[in-house]
């Protein structure tokens, strides 16, 4: 195998262990994701803001086992019982 093989080869693996530490993460729309919120007494929310040329809002949140994420052009309009985690930013593996 060539170096370059094995870096790549590396690499995937390290991707793929990555994915497995995050667990499934489930993408949906803004308003599915406040749905889920309601369904929850406190949840925990965490929120990030970025983007180059236009603001970007992430939001994650799990439930039932499962992470639900969401990414939007202008912030939600959160509940006031949830538990909010401000972050520098979200990374989700593609």
């Amino acid at each position: 195998m060539s170096n370059g093989a094995a870096v790549a080869a590396a690499a995937a693996a390290a991707i793929a262990n990555a994915i497995k530490a995050s667990g499934t993460i489930v993408q949906v729309d803004p308003k599915d994701f406040m749905a889920i919120l309601a369904k929850s007494k406190t949840p925990l929310v965490v929120q990030a803001q970025g983007g180059i040329f236009t603001t970007k809002y992430s939001y994650l949140t799990s439930y039932k086992g499962l992470a639900f994420y969401t990414k939007v052009s202008t912030p939600l309009n959160l509940p006031g019982d949830i538990e909010l985690v401000i972050a520098k930013k979200i990374w989700m593996p593609d």
